[in-house]
């Protein structure tokens, strides 16, 4: 009783699936993703080995059609199920049961799979591929996530709204470098879980997101960051002039503590975005 999305990025190879239900936590059922893999939704009574059996057949060089195929000869309650699927070569599948409860159905392209049961209409669908489709230019996970906004709008599941989830995996993407899963937000009972799923991809990018450009702080900058450095009990002294390693330790713990150590940079360097969130945060007075 779901409506999802699950897409590839084309340009970077991205994973990921969009989701919203008047269900309780659907992300902690419908989305699984695994970076270079692939990326699936299950729902409509939802059958949650479908996540890691598909992910596992993907990784194992089947493509989504023959998973898709084998999954409607081996689930004896297949005939409720929904799911859609997409392979890291960008293969996709959607398949619809045919006791869903209407409107149920879906679409699946290259590099998209779009899927929904209980919902305002075939519109939805619709409006979720339109907004897929404009949004070529966009980061997958808001190119996810402006589809399933549109779903929303469009009238989404017709018993209302409760949850939301947003699941996305690319290689190298997750915090530190270190593991390709890089977004996984959920609102798990909301009176606008779409909306919620918004403001928290927008906190997402703040503290997680690397720098885009960099710059060196301005004199004037450098002297704030000073002061505030000792204000706030990171250093009891430093020094005027060119940026140094006192000042260096001081800012790197700001950073830390503030939980954007993902947006540090080292040198005397600065991400534009951090400095103006740690100048709305504190004021840009000395």
């Amino acid at each position: 009783m779901t409506f999802s999305i699950v897409g590839r990025d084309a340009r970077t190879g991205d994973l990921g699936v969009a989701v919203a239900s008047k269900f309780l936590a659907v992300g902690a059922l419908v989305p699984f993703v695994r970076g270079g893999v692939g990326a699936v939704a299950t729902q409509s009574y939802v059958n949650p080995t479908f996540g890691p059996e598909g992910l596992r057949l993907l990784g194992g060089g089947l493509s989504a059609e023959v998973i898709s195929a084998h999954f409607q000869v081996t689930d004896p309650g297949i005939a409720q199920r929904q799911f859609g699927m997409v392979g890291a070569s960008g293969d996709s599948v959607t398949f619809t049961g045919p006791g869903c409860h209407a409107w149920a159905g879906g679409y699946a392209g290259p590099d998209v799979a779009i899927q929904g049961n209980i919902l305002a209409g075939p519109g939805v669908v619709t409006a979720m591929r339109a907004a897929w489709e404009a949004g070529l230019d966009l980061s997958l996970p808001r190119r996810l996530l402006a589809a399933l906004m549109a779903g929303d709008a469009a009238g989404g599941d017709r018993r209302g709204r409760q949850s939301a989830a947003l699941l996305c995996a690319g290689p190298g993407r997750g915090y530190g470098g270190l593991t390709d899963d890089w977004v996984n937000l959920r609102a798990d009972d909301h009176a606008a879980p779409c909306a919620e799923l918004a403001r928290l991809l927008d906190v997402h990018d703040l503290l997680f997101t690397r720098p885009e450009t960099t710059r060196p702080l301005a004199p004037e900058q450098l002297d704030w960051l000073r002061a505030l450095l000792i204000r706030q009990g990171y250093a009891a002294a430093l020094p005027a002039g060119p940026w140094d390693a006192d000042t260096e330790a001081a800012a790197w713990a700001l950073f830390g503590t503030e939980n954007l150590e993902e947006r540090w940079v080292p040198g005397g360097q600065v991400d534009p975005v951090a400095l103006a969130y740690l100048q709305q945060r504190y004021g840009t007075e000395g």
